[in-house]
């Protein structure tokens, strides 16, 4: 008897579990456009320099061929010479190249940096952080120094909330996190500075991973055993959905500060109904606070129509049905359970090295387009995952995930760059095959580690994953081949590493750590025991053994 037996008793995935997951899932929409809101709002539109103040031609009524003649005069081609260089322009104007079969030599001509600053074509974006503030040329990379400042928002959310939502509890934390990214997205909207707009990024990107793992946690701990698939499976569309959703903006709201109000603002909505949500009944007893998780589990009854449970299930039924797992809690945890004992150090191993492979795919294709593209794959790659999870378990669909995208990063080396259709059909292969990874992990993690240490655990796992996220542009520096190489090898390494982590597929969620290592030990246990022709134990636990 356990907590499992406790939730079929208020009605299973009822009326409360349909609500519940669908308004935890909602914001998931949006969750995607955090994370990937810096390829819109810092979107590089074509530019070139400002021409001289006492040359300029744009107050003028002059056609674009003219206007494109004049430039000619002071702004050098590029190295292609189909387009205006970016970055530099004639020291002194050009007039013989407007002259009728010019064969004027100008390679030699003397250029300097744009001095007066830049002109940006306002045809895909009408205002950009990056027209904004001039991060073009030599202050490129700060461009991408915002996306950076984000993952490491998140990255230290990770660490925060998931340590914190282990003491003071999913619901709690889940809520401050939806107030914050309100208020602290909005904010942006209005950052006077490109300092200021850095700031705000990053505490919304810690805001960012307290929505996301208290979101799943606080679901899981609420479903049953054997709809924990299927339920985190189909809620991952929210986030799949939410891709395209953002491509749709971007391409509606072609101004940075419009589209991150858009974006942001609807999480005062979420505010405001979180506290609907009851908090996770289990964290609740684990803590000492049965008398509230009591109360929590008569009001899933009364939703879900089984109001008879009110009466029968009290405090003692509740202490008897989680007996075993009050007495072997602890009243405090901290990042190093996670690696203290046998069984929890193997999974943290393992899942730190499935979640530090990078895997990044590049194309050339329209941003709107390949944003819509890259969402639109996510839904047959969920739905593939679906089945493998159902049928075939989280380990094995981990590990084949991790490994296909391996084949097809190794399979790009092959492919000429002027092929483009094949890459961007890579692309999105690797992309889909990635996708199911991350839904698996999501899902594995929170069936992995106890109710004890389940948001550190999670938060543990999620920096891993930022730390790889962050790695992998510095790989870049390296040439194509190598760099895939590097990818591909980690992918494989990653899949590998999979396969010694154990199976979860309906095996009720563990709630202390010695509720892991008694799977770990008893497992191992028995089958030295029949390896070695010895007489097995009678009171093991058939549930033990029944995922190797």
């Amino acid at each position: 008897m356990g907590f499992a037996d406790l939730l079929n008793e208020v009605g299973g995935f009822g009326r409360y579990q349909w609500l519940h997951v669908t308004l935890i899932s909602f914001p998931g929409l949006l969750m995607a456009s955090q994370n990937l809101l810096n390829n819109f709002v810092s979107g590089i539109p074509d530019h070139h320099c400002r021409l001289p103040t006492n040359h300029s031609i744009y107050n003028l009524s002059l056609s674009q061929v003219t206007c494109l003649l004049v430039c000619l005069v002071f702004i050098p081609l590029d190295s292609s010479g189909n387009r205006f260089d970016r970055c530099r322009r004639y020291v002194e104007p050009q007039w013989q190249l407007l002259a009728a079969n010019s064969s004027a030599n100008v390679s030699f001509v003397k250029t300097e940096e744009c001095e007066d600053g830049w002109t940006y074509d306002h045809t895909e974006f009408e205002a950009t952080t990056v027209s904004e503030w001039d991060l073009v040329c030599s202050m490129r990379p700060l461009k991408q120094m915002i996306q950076t400042i984000y993952m490491g928002g998140v990255l230290a959310g990770a660490i925060v909330y998931g340590g914190l939502s282990d003491r003071f509890g999913r619901r709690t934390v889940l809520i401050w996190s939806y107030l914050q990214v309100a208020v602290l997205g909005c904010s942006c909207a209005f950052s006077p500075s490109y300092t200021v707009y850095c700031i705000l990024r990053f505490l919304c990107g810690m805001a960012v991973s307290g929505v996301i793992l208290n979101g799943v946690s606080l679901k899981v701990e609420w479903i049953p055993t054997k709809t924990r698939t299927i339920v985190g499976t189909l809620t991952s569309f929210f986030f799949t959905f939410g891709q395209m959703v953002l491509a749709g903006l971007a391409y509606w709201l072609r101004n940075w500060r419009t589209l991150h109000v858009v974006v942001c603002a609807p999480h005062f909505l979420f505010f405001a109904y979180s506290w609907w949500y009851s908090e996770s009944a289990r964290w609740l007893v684990l803590n000492g606070k049965s008398e509230e998780a009591l109360k929590n589990l008569h009001r899933v009854a009364r939703i879900n129509g089984k109001p008879e449970m009110v009466d029968k299930i009290t405090l003692e039924v509740l202490h008897s049905h989680m007996n075993k797992e009050i007495e072997s809690s602890r009243s405090t945890f901290t990042a190093y359970d996670l690696l203290r004992t046998r069984g929890m150090r193997r999974i943290s191993i393992c899942l730190i090295a499935v979640c530090l492979s990078p895997l990044w795919f590049f194309t050339q294709v329209s941003i709107y387009v390949m944003q819509l593209i890259f969402g639109a794959v996510d839904i047959p790659a969920k739905l593939l995952a679906l089945g493998m999870l159902s049928f075939l378990g989280r380990r094995i669909t981990q590990a084949t995930c991790l490994f296909l995208s391996a084949v097809i990063i190794f399979a790009n080396i092959f492919v000429p760059t002027e092929m483009q259709t094949l890459r961007t059909t890579l692309a999105c292969l690797g992309k889909a095959s990635t996708s199911s990874s991350f839904t698996t992990v999501y899902l594995y993690t929170g069936e992995l580690y106890p109710t004890v240490i389940r948001q550190t655990g999670m938060g543990f796992v999620s920096t891993m994953a930022r730390v790889g996220s962050m790695a992998a542009p510095a790989v870049l520096i390296l040439d194509e081949v190598c760099y895939l190489v590097v990818y591909g090898g980690a992918a494989v390494l990653a899949s590998g590493f999979a396969c010694f982590l154990p199976e979860t597929l309906n095996v009720p969620l563990p709630d202390t750590i010695e509720d892991v290592e008694e799977k770990w030990l008893r497992r191992g246990s028995r089958q030295r025991r029949q390896k070695e022709g010895m007489p097995l134990n009678e009171n093991m636990g058939s549930s033990d053994v029944a995922n190797p």
